[in-house]
């Protein structure tokens, strides 16, 4: 196991790099600058601000001073903010979606694994029909739909929770909430189906038959085996989440990383792009990797790869 995580480790460094180069690549290829947006500047002041940035040097000596930076743990400058750099960003921006990021998989888990359990003892029946019509509803509506929805009954309607903001855990329900949504009814459908698969094995019917009650064979064997393919999931779908959304950011006005990723997008704030990129690559490892870790223990004939 410690081996595996040390190869892991090793081996995500050239996959980073790699994430490195093509993001330096396509953020260059992209029509215009990061001044360019700016009318009011003169030209001379563009110029300055390009040689003051080293954008005035060839593709391939700004590729070189990056690569520099980054290996000494420096991820740049914002061109946009004055005088912060990524690393303050990010430091700054990550522990809100972080937050957000890790509330919304708790209820996505603590709701759809349970719903999906739920639908596929009951297959057939007006539980399993309910349950898939709101998987269903909530893999379909868009997530705005849904905050916005929210915002109006909980936060106009009730007012029970405030609806922007992060100033307070109460601030937190109706983002976590909206970004659950749709993991959720994923996570619900995949569940079901997974259950269902399992409940066809012979060895189920087996157990069923000498008188182990169905609450006893789902919760200490079915469901075991059923949350292999449901936790292969949960590793991209916890980076994804932790990273930020930027349509919930933005409905709710949270200054998370979705939001300043899409801001620097849109800026072309090349350094603030790759740290954002470099920073979910990273995540996305972290997570396969324990995602790993747990399948050795779900399911100890699941050989870990050192």
């Amino acid at each position: 196991m410690f081996a595996m995580i040390i190869k892991r480790i090793f081996s995500a460094i050239p996959v980073l790099l790699i994430i490195a180069t093509l993001t330096f690549c396509l953020v260059r290829v992209v029509p215009g600058g990061p001044f360019d947006e700016d009318k009011n500047l003169p030209p001379e002041i563009i110029k300055n601000l390009e040689a003051k940035y080293n954008l005035d040097k060839p593709i391939a000596e700004q590729y070189l001073l990056y690569l520099g930076r980054l290996v000494r743990g420096d991820l740049g400058v914002s061109y946009k903010y004055v005088d912060r750099t990524v690393t303050d960003i990010l430091g700054d921006a990550f522990p809100v979606s972080l937050q957000l990021g890790l509330a919304g998989l708790t209820i996505a888990m603590l709701v759809g694994i349970p719903l999906g359990t739920l639908a596929a003892t009951r297959r057939g029946t007006f539980i399993d029909v309910l349950a898939m019509f709101i998987s269903t509803a909530g893999i379909s509506v868009p997530v705005f739909v849904i905050g916005a929805l929210l915002i109006y009954v909980f936060g106009i309607w009730l007012r029970l929770l405030p609806v922007g903001l992060w100033e307070s855990p109460a601030h937190m329900i109706l983002p976590a909430v909206t970004l659950a949504f749709g993991p959720t009814a994923y996570l619900a459908r995949l569940t079901r189906a997974s259950v269902l698969e399992v409940l066809e094995k012979d060895w189920v019917r087996t157990a069923r038959s000498k008188g182990l009650s169905g609450y006893a064979t789902v919760s200490r064997h079915v469901l075991r085996n059923a949350l292999v393919p449901v936790v292969t999931v949960l590793g991209p779908l916890t980076a994804i989440l932790v990273t930020g959304s930027f349509v919930v950011e933005f409905v709710y006005a949270i200054p998370g990383m979705g939001r300043f990723f899409i801001t620097a997008v849109m800026n072309r704030d090349y350094d603030l792009i790759m740290g954002t990129t470099l920073l979910f690559a990273v995540l996305l490892i972290l997570t396969n990797t324990l995602v790993d870790i747990i399948y050795h223990f779900l399911d100890p004939r699941i050989r870990v790869e050192d």
